[in-house]
């Protein structure tokens, strides 16, 4: 059947739904601590540096996290490790809502970042064993508007809780929200165990191992390494950056995101349509172009008002969702069913521990001399972002030849 003629079965939306809202909570979580960065700051008095380590405190711990469970990832349902890594994260989501200290704040990331780290790997096993390649843009497109939906619902409702309540109030929302689809797919997610069937092998390590050296599958892990850079050096110092260098008011930093996610909502889903009709490493180059500018303009702009950031935001974010919705599902075609888990799982891996030494990195780059000054070499990050972009063009195409080859189609 001709991909864009495709009729999805009530359960297939079902399970591109549920991952969708799952993935919402998990991005959430993340995405939620960048922009409280101008009031959590000057509420714990930490620095920049000190900030960025927080940032990245996640992020490291999902990629050991991820590493070590990608051995056991192809052995077991996948529907009980989604529900098992579920369970840590909200977990350790409330713990983030009830510290109010630095040190246990960091404490808290970690072991939220050791369960959160491994449910995106999960999820994209289960999609990459329910979705064929053919149609896989299009689920790839609707899951990814959870990085949208964050910002529409999530970041708004986050930074209105945050400046109403208390900067802990938001994490209480997503553990909320988070208890509620366990449940869901506890009772109706059916059991993934189409990988079990397949030859494996019975160490967990020795399969580690094996995929992890694979040389096809080596490209997929280098090329995620440099993906991660552009948006983990510039999104965490984002709302600073309005603050202190371009003057906008905090009060309207949830506008700002929050017409941005409106526009990536209606942007995602027609993306994805558009990587499965006219190619995916095609909608990859665009959205690398265009987020190279963007990313250019952005960490260039001075004082300016509210709606020349809302446009610049809508633009840049188009770029980074071509790039994001394009890759996944480029790369998602690159291992074989068998180990499709303990690719996932150390392909997540290395996009956490890549995105938490971008944020740290960024962290030391960027300067800010005094309590709310504006910041120093914020510019130097958008030139490192944009080369890592440009570099990822090569790598991009060498996946996207190997996938086509694989699958045997043209432009896949």
């Amino acid at each position: 059947m001709n991909n864009s003629t495709h009729i999805f079965t009530s359960y297939e939306k079902f399970v591109i739904a549920i991952l969708a809202l799952l993935q919402f909570t998990v991005v959430l979580d993340f995405m939620v601590l960048s922009p409280l960065g101008a009031i959590l700051m000057p509420r714990l008095n930490i620095s920049t540096s000190q900030f960025g380590l927080v940032v990245s405190a996640y992020a490291f711990s999902a990629g050991a996290s991820g590493f070590c469970a990608a051995g056991f990832a192809d052995n077991f349902d996948r529907k009980k490790m989604l529900l098992f890594f579920y369970t840590g994260f909200v977990c350790g989501t409330i713990f983030c809502g009830l510290v109010n200290s630095y040190a246990l704040l960091l404490c808290a990331r970690v072991i939220t970042g050791i369960f959160g780290g491994v449910i995106g790997s999960i999820s994209f096993a289960i999609i990459t064993d329910t979705f064929s390649m053919q149609v896989r843009g299009r689920v790839m497109g609707v899951v990814q508007m959870a990085f949208a939906a964050s910002q529409v619902l999530g970041i708004p409702v986050g930074l209105y809780l945050a400046t109403r309540l208390s900067w802990q109030a938001p994490f209480m929302m997503i553990a909320a929200v988070a208890t509620i689809i366990w449940v869901v797919i506890f009772f109706k997610l059916k059991p993934v165990t189409e990988h079990l069937r397949g030859k494996q092998d019975k160490n967990a390590f020795i399969h580690l191992w094996h995929t992890a050296s694979n040389p096809l599958y080596v490209r997929g892990f280098a090329a995620t390494m440099l993906l991660a850079t552009g948006g983990f050096m510039i999104m965490p110092f984002s709302t600073a950056f309005l603050v202190n260098n371009i003057l906008i008011p905090e009060t309207r930093l949830s506008e700002i995101f929050f017409i941005t996610g409106i526009a990536s909502i209606i942007t995602g889903p027609y993306l994805g349509k558009q990587a499965d009709k006219y190619g995916k490493f095609r909608l990859f180059i665009f959205g690398s172009i265009l987020s190279m500018i963007m990313v250019m303009i952005y960490t260039h702009l001075g004082p300016n008002p509210v709606w020349v950031v809302i446009l610049t935001n809508i633009v840049l974010y188009t770029g980074i969702s071509s790039r994001m919705i394009s890759s996944s599902a480029l790369i998602s075609g690159v291992p074989e069913i068998k180990d499709r888990g303990a690719y996932m799982g150390i392909n997540s891996s290395i996009q956490q521990v890549s995105g938490g030494i971008a944020s740290f990195v960024a962290g030391l780059i960027i300067f800010q001399p005094a309590k709310n000054a504006p910041l120093q070499h914020f510019d130097t990050v958008g030139y490192v972002a944009a080369c890592s972009m440009f570099i990822t063009l090569g790598m991009m195409f060498v996946i996207n030849r190997q996938v086509s080859i694989k699958n045997n189609v043209v432009n896949p």
